[in-house]
């Protein structure tokens, strides 16, 4: 199975632009054989836009059934991050379409990063994992993957892969460079991490999105400017999967 990520600037605000350059990625995935293609956190409207609530989507919402048309023309899903309108909540949310435009998953992010986000958004409250060509993948965004609880718990329950949109800013290289492929080694599962490239307001993206094998081997990365990458996910190495969570000492706590 091959998986896509889009990375890319950010919008800006506009969602004809985004829906254009987003569609036209969703083809040229198709067109390679991706199961499914990941774009970036909050690409609709822009991550660090200025006015999120007024901007933010409901998952009826027109561009919403765009995208799902794209899918269907391109025969390739699509994870993409957006503000979710759900009444009077706002959630850092992404939403993962099928190839055949159906709505498999809705992932409200649980770790929110920094003051911004826990004053805008409500955190999520729960995992989602949906079936993707006969792998059982999961989602995440940005910071979530950070937390190896979240990872371990997702393989824990299954998932093989897990998709990741995410707007990683400077200085946090770190986190392209060391922190995905040692979660996806240390768990045995493979992530596709989808980040912006750019300038957005005062924030300067890191790029690097990447996809990451079983073994931590990097299947893909991208560079500091926008990028399409197509991987074929590997079948993981029994032998050399990580043995953590069979091997894991718990200690009892330390008396006083």
């Amino acid at each position: 199975m091959k998986i896509a990520i889009w990375q890319d600037r950010s919008p800006l605000g506009d969602t004809e632009a985004a829906l254009g350059r987003l569609t036209s990625a969703l083809a040229a995935a198709g067109a390679m054989g991706a199961a499914t293609l990941v774009a970036p956190e909050v690409y609709f409207p822009g991550y660090n836009q200025p006015d999120i609530p007024a901007a933010a989507l409901a998952r009826d919402a027109a561009a919403i059934r765009r995208l799902s048309d794209a899918c269907r023309s391109a025969c390739c899903g699509l994870v993409v991050g957006y503000a979710e309108r759900d009444g009077d909540r706002l959630c850092n949310s992404a939403l993962a379409l099928d190839a055949q435009g159906r709505e498999v998953a809705n992932y409200r992010k649980i770790q929110l990063y920094g003051a911004r986000e826990k004053t805008i958004y409500a955190p999520g409250e729960g995992y989602a994992t949906f079936d993707l060509g006969g792998v059982r993948a999961a989602l995440l965004i940005c910071y979530d993957v950070e937390f190896a609880p979240h990872i371990a718990e997702l393989a824990a329950r299954g998932a093989q892969v897990i998709l990741v949109p995410t707007a990683n800013m400077h200085p946090f290289v770190h986190v392209v460079r060391h922190t995905v492929p040692a979660m996806a080694a240390n768990h045995g599962v493979t992530i596709a991490y989808a980040n912006f490239c750019g300038d957005e307001g005062d924030l300067r993206y890191t790029g690097g999105s990447l996809i990451v094998g079983p073994h931590g081997e990097i299947l893909a990365q991208a560079g500091e400017t926008p990028a399409l990458l197509v991987a074929e996910i590997p079948d993981a190495d029994l032998s050399r999967l990580s043995t953590q969570a069979a091997d894991l000492r718990r200690m009892p706590d330390a008396q006083g």
